[in-house]
């Protein structure tokens, strides 16, 4: 028998459109506008099955939440990336995909390789940028869909005005600035960084400084202060001359990330380099300060803020490259899941001299860390709202909510322990606030008993749920979403 975690790699093909959904309790009054969450739907191309989690087609989902009638209504739709459709009309992978080879002629692999011809299928999250909603992935290409109907509106280059082969996925808003301020990565034989921000409204970039590598290290994400973009330069990531040669096999992107500096045969052996961060002078563009620290892997940050000459990093810090290499389907879908354990830390960054201090906060594994954002970006801020996994599950099993005053957490678990599986948690701020967690954390949970997927309303304050709004189907687990509220559609987190 299949552990029930294996039905969040399962692909669902059906798409449903404006379904009314049973709710249970009661909504906020104040709570309505749209949540749109992103993620994996469609797990094959063809008979051939994907190989990672990074590698499946994206799948849309949406919630339309008005809490003065107490009704959600839910839409999905699969996102018509270029990949998506060639997967569908051909049956096979179209370009590289980060764990799945093309199947294609050696010429074409070759070609693709040589000319960065990236994947298009946007399954990490979205953004509401030029007064639409795009799908995003680490690609130079995004997807616009109506915020509606989530239907397939047209393509996006993301590096129009950069001199870059692709934007990372998780772009900040600054809500002083009105801008998102995000990083574009160019590979040759090492990489370059180049810091920009984007208006919102027209989408146009103005660049603001970069940093070049002799390597290519990894980042998904970073931190952001009104002073200085924070950049984790850590010694894992791509190893260019091994995609190129992997080109004439079955090799992938997820097979050419390494350790770097001569770290010894097999992954998950540790590098002869330290990770640094590095500060960017959001005025000037310049690399103020490089601050070196032990090895670590990150996917997410959390926040950033300054504390006298210090500043502070919050984020989920793994081991090793493992963390990616160990995210295969077959994995994760197992009965015992070898997991990579993220744990919650803090850095303190030095701004005179000297290393950075780690202090570990919560212990993995845990991930998807989001806060009161934009209102708290930057910013001392007390409450980190987690995904945390249990019971030798490859998915979170509970919500937990940290207390950096008190070092105090507090639990929401699913009413099927060890069979239900919450996603991200949004922090939805209730207006008028007057405490930092004032208002509901929004989520979806995957229940695998009764096969389908809630929407899940909590009281951020006492991660007690208010709400359930019982899902029409099950929903492969996704990765992130934002609520975007009718008529200030910003974002709820990086």
């Amino acid at each position: 028998m299949s552990p029930a975690h294996a039905l969040g790699f399962e692909t669902q093909r059906e798409e449903v459109a404006d379904a009314s959904l049973s709710v249970e309790g009661s909504l906020p009054d104040w709570l309505v506008g749209r949540l749109i969450r992103n993620g994996p739907g469609q797990f094959e191309a063809g008979d051939t099955p994907l190989r990672h989690w990074f590698d499946p087609y994206a799948l849309l989902r949406g919630f339309r939440i008005d809490g003065r009638t107490d009704t959600v209504t839910y839409t999905n739709r699969f996102v018509r990336s270029e990949d998506y459709e060639y997967a569908r009309e051909h049956g096979d992978v179209r370009r590289m995909l980060p764990g799945t080879p093309p199947d294609r002629s050696l010429f074409t692999r070759l070609r693709h390789t040589l000319t960065g011809a990236f994947q298009d299928n946007p399954s990490i999250g979205v953004q509401h940028l030029g007064g639409t909603v795009t799908a995003i992935t680490e690609s130079p290409v995004g997807v616009a869909v109506d915020d509606e109907t989530l239907a397939t509106t047209g393509r996006r280059d993301l590096t129009t005005g950069l001199d870059a082969d692709f934007t990372l996925g998780h772009p900040h808003y600054d809500p002083e600035r009105d801008v998102f301020v995000n990083f574009a990565v160019s590979y040759g034989s090492g990489a370059t960084y180049t810091l920009f921000e984007r208006d919102r409204r027209t989408a146009s970039p103005e660049i603001v400084g970069e940093v070049s590598f002799d390597d290519a290290p990894y980042a998904h994400s970073f931190a952001l202060t009104d002073e200085f973009a924070i950049l984790a330069s850590i010694p894992y990531g791509l190893d260019t001359t091994k995609l190129l040669t992997g080109a004439f096999g079955d090799g992938t992107f997820l097979d050419a990330i390494t350790a770097f500096e001569g770290s010894g045969p097999g992954r998950g052996s540790a590098p002869t380099r330290d990770a640094a961060f590095l500060l960017f002078d959001r005025e000037t563009g310049e690399v103020a300060h490089r601050v070196a620290a032990d090895p670590f892997f990150v996917y997410h940050h959390a926040n950033a803020f300054r504390e006298d000459d210090t500043i502070v990093v919050d984020l989920i810090a793994y081991e090793d490259e493992r963390a990616m290499t160990g995210l295969t389907l077959e994995n994760l879908a197992g009965s015992d899941p070898d997991v990579p354990t993220g744990d919650f830390v803090r850095y303190r960054l030095p701004l005179d001299d000297g290393r950075a201090a780690r202090e570990t906060l919560y212990e993995g594994q845990v991930e998807f860390p989001t806060l009161a954002y934009p209102d708290r970006l930057g910013e001392p801020y007390r409450y980190c709202y987690l995904a945390a996994n249990a019971d030798g599950s490859s998915l979170p099993t509970r919500l937990v909510k940290y207390d950096h005053r008190t070092e105090e957490t507090t639990t929401w678990t699913p009413d099927r322990t060890g069979a239900a599986f919450p996603g991200e948690p949004l922090f939805e701020s209730a207006p008028g606030a007057d405490a930092e967690d004032a208002g509901v954390i929004v989520t979806t949970v995957l229940d695998a008993d009764a096969e389908r997927t809630d929407l899940v309303v909590l009281d951020a304050r006492t991660m007690e749920r208010v709400a359930r709004a019982e899902g029409v189907h099950r929903l492969p687990y996704g990765f992130h979403g934002q609520f975007y509220r009718d008529g200030d559609p910003v974002r709820s987190m990086a």
